[in-house]
């Protein structure tokens, strides 16, 4: 199926007044809708909050291991149940705290002061599991990583991402706050069976942010996706951003989720740094990250660099509370993939060695 047809009939079937999408190939849109219309991407914003902690760890500035409350006093009354481990930047970061799953609260609370949040913190949030245990997917825990930044540099993470990363990267459609011009997705939400606008005018940058508060577009995307990408493979590149192992280790799966159906495939789930795993049976090893809050759905999806020649990602951005873009942009890379050249590896050693040791054993001598 067409690329036009796959988004038509997601849109359709899911409400949606608008999706922007695109096929990044190579850091080239080969086909795209609207790839400059701004969007709120939401939780794809852990992926950058992720890469600025680790290019401060990389200089020096932050360890992944150290307790967080040894950076923010203030965390320290946040602690796991039993005999739970101090919270890591490790642990938050790779969704292994244990604090319990607060999606819907954390949407509605982007904007959230910092004494707001710390009234939180002091009151000991939920846990649903012991820390470094188990996945369990927090938001929160990103606002504690925006703490730890900010009291570790004196600057907010969200200043961070936007120096170190939005500007070099040529994002310059990506901000924190709602576009000043007129060229942004309005949200909308699917009601009584219908799509209206959704009546709350979009949360602003807070305390939580760092966990989705970002907004973009396919272009932007396009670029962020192709820089993490360009990190796996056999000649992966460098970029004083941030260095390639860095990025690889975003991508690496730090915690086992477990089997899963997504766009109609089968594979195994787990999540790395700000960046969601699947390994698919048939397309192996891609990368992604969704996003969802009141108004917008969205996702990026990206194939390992390392079986296809060619880097190649997928973006769908929707103005629909929760649209299930994931499923989208891995219907998306299905529909190229047979088009795409996999990446073949030189044996000859490895087939000279083997007859060497076929060779030893034939003639084998105690």
């Amino acid at each position: 199926m067409a690329l036009h047809e796959l988004v038509d009939d997601f849109a359709a079937a899911h409400l949606c007044p608008t999706v922007a999408w695109g096929v990044v190939t190579d850091g080239e849109l080969i086909e795209c809708h609207s790839p400059d219309t701004v969007y709120r991407i939401a939780s794809m914003t852990k992926s950058f909050t992720c890469a600025a902690v680790l290019a401060l760890r990389d200089e020096g500035v932050l360890s992944l291991d150290l307790p967080v409350s040894e950076y923010a006093p203030e965390l320290a009354a946040v602690r796991g149940p039993l005999d739970s481990p101090p919270i890591t930047l490790r642990h938050l970061m790779s969704m292994q705290a244990g604090l319990a799953t607060d999606d819907p609260w954390a949407d509605r609370h982007l904007d959230i002061s910092a004494s707001d949040i710390d009234t939180i913190y002091a009151a000991a949030p939920a846990f649903a599991a012991v820390t470094g245990t188990t996945y369990e997917y927090s938001n929160l825990g990103f606002g504690m990583i925006g703490r730890v930044v900010q009291r570790a540099t004196g600057m907010r993470v969200q200043q961070h991402i936007s120096e170190r990363f939005l500007s070099p990267l040529g994002m310059h459609r990506s901000t924190w706050v709602e576009p000043s011009h007129t060229d942004w997705a309005r949200p909308f939400r699917v009601q009584d069976g219908a799509s209206v606008p959704d009546p709350h005018h979009p949360i602003g940058d807070g305390e939580i942010a760092p966990m989705g508060g970002l907004w973009t577009t396919v272009r932007d995307l396009a670029r962020w996706v192709t820089f993490l990408n360009a990190a796996n493979g056999h000649s992966a590149s460098h970029h004083e951003v941030l260095s390639a192992a860095s990025r690889r280790e975003m991508q690496m799966v730090h915690t086992h989720i477990g089997r899963s159906v997504l766009g109609g495939r089968n594979g195994t789930a787990g999540y790395g740094f700000g960046v969601r795993t699947f390994d698919d049976d048939e397309l192996g090893m891609n990368l992604a990250h969704s996003g969802g809050v009141p108004g917008y759905g969205t996702n990026m999806r990206w194939l390992h660099h390392g079986r296809f020649t060619a880097n190649v990602g997928a973006i769908a951005l929707a103005n629909t509370t929760y649209a299930p873009t994931a499923h989208l942009t891995m219907q998306m890379l299905a529909s190229v993939a047979p088009q795409l050249t996999r990446r073949t590896v030189d044996t000859t050693l490895l087939v000279e060695r083997a007859r060497q040791l076929v060779a030893l054993i034939d003639d084998w001598s105690d």
